[in-house]
């Protein structure tokens, strides 16, 4: 492990360690103030201020300073500000860019603390393992959203269907919507990220590393049947083959009716509810069935991971906030407040009260997330699976196109 500068946790209460964080002679603790950076609609303003009030009181001489940034441009404002002369002290930023962020070898190395304090085996792995680079920990999971099956109860009612346990059972439930006269699912055709859970069920990747390069797999076997089978679900209803689950959004083609049942995370649901009330009662939820019962699909995990930047001003109370806010006590104050699932599979339990993220929760211990490339932004950016998909669905050859697919992949992320 690297050797690392000794930090101050502002927890140490001997005068040693008082002295050493920033007592004034005399008893009095120097001000210092945290500067926090989390991102648009995260975390609630009431999370905010109660989570900021209680950690300045058992904190004293701390204040925190919050400041919400904007998804659009965050990117560039993060790499300036971890490579420029100090600060913000915290940062959120979603769980699939840390390695472009570590890839700059300016976040400070938290290993130790995600060991020793933060009981980082627990973690998710879709929020654990994007934020690990080389066996060394820079991003510290904060919470994670990911897919569910969100049904309508009446259309799976009239058609004599139940929640599936299986892949098969759900391709079989899905096929009797469908010959009901119901949409039995829509699904449209360049979901990748509903594909790539599907990929991953097979023991498959997007990408995989070899000898510190990247090149694209869609072209193995295993990605072949994940492709396979995503082709075999979408055939089952009249998603477009040719654009994502936002054009047009799913959650508005669901609330029409007439629609069994669409894969999305829980997030869709106030927006199924906003456009057809009528549904508020008649929305059921499972996670996405995998190839054996009691074992879900694998699924891709979105969120977001904290970390502190080398440069941080005040790194020692940075590391006490990045540990308040990632423990149970807070973990289950946001979950349950923004409907996420905590960070940690044993704390599934806070949100068992809430169907739809208790849901999640199940899905999101086979989490994963995309490879853990620093380039792998560049891929999203140009995107060759969207085309690849359509191109499958509309019946070209799905080896060829993995191929094809492969090459634009394989030189994203060599750049």
């Amino acid at each position: 492990m690297m050797n690392r500068p000794l930090v101050c946790s502002l927890a140490v209460v001997s005068a040693l360690a008082l002295a050493g964080c920033g007592a004034l002679p005399g008893g009095e603790t120097a001000h210092r103030t945290v500067n926090v950076w989390l991102m648009r609609d995260s975390a609630s303003d009431d999370f905010v201020q109660r989570f900021t009030e209680a950690f300045e009181a058992e904190h004293k001489g701390v204040e925190l300073k919050v400041t919400i940034q904007e998804w659009t441009g965050i990117g560039k404002k993060v790499t300036e500000a971890i490579q420029g002369p100090g600060g913000p002290d915290v940062i959120e930023v979603g769980n699939t860019q840390v390695a472009q962020y570590a890839d700059t070898d300016k976040l400070y190395n938290l290993t130790l603390e995600s060991v020793r304090d933060l009981g980082g085996q627990d973690w998710l792995p879709g929020l654990a393992e994007p934020g690990s680079i080389n066996g060394a920990q820079y991003g510290i999971p904060w919470y994670a959203a990911n897919r569910i099956v969100i049904y309508n109860k009446d259309v799976f009612a009239e058609a004599g269907v139940k929640p599936p346990k299986t892949r098969d059972e759900w391709l079989a439930g899905t096929e009797r919507l469908e010959a009901a006269g119901s949409q039995g699912i829509y699904l449209a055709g360049q979901d990748w990220y509903t594909l790539s859970g599907f990929i991953w069920d097979e023991g498959g990747d997007l990408a995989v590393e070899k000898g510190g390069a990247w090149t694209g797999a869609l072209d193995s076997p295993a990605a072949q049947r994940g492709m396979a089978f995503y082709k075999e679900l979408q055939s089952l209803g009249d998603g477009p083959k040719n654009a994502d689950e936002q054009n047009p959004p799913q959650a508005e083609v669901f609330a029409k009716g007439g629609v069994g049942q669409i894969i999305a995370p829980p997030s869709a649901i106030p927006a199924i509810v906003k456009a057809n009330p009528d549904l508020k009662d008649k929305l059921g939820f499972f996670p996405i069935p995998g190839e054996k019962a009691g074992t879900p699909c694998a699924v891709f995990t979105g969120g977001s991971d904290l970390i502190i930047p080398e440069n941080a001003p005040q790194r020692a109370a940075a590391i006490d906030v990045v540990t308040a806010l990632a423990g149970e006590k807070w973990q289950g104050e946001l979950a349950r407040a923004m409907n996420y699932v905590p960070n940690k599979t044993s704390l599934a339990p806070l949100v068992a009260g809430q169907k739809a993220t208790a849901t999640m929760a199940v899905g999101a211990a086979r989490g994963r997330a995309t490879p853990n490339s620093p380039q792998w932004a560049d891929v999203e950016a140009d995107n060759p699976i969207k085309p690849y998909m359509s191109a499958v669905l509309g019946g070209a050859d799905p080896k060829t196109e993995a191929q094809k697919a492969n090459e634009r992949i394989t030189g994203s992320l060599a750049e």
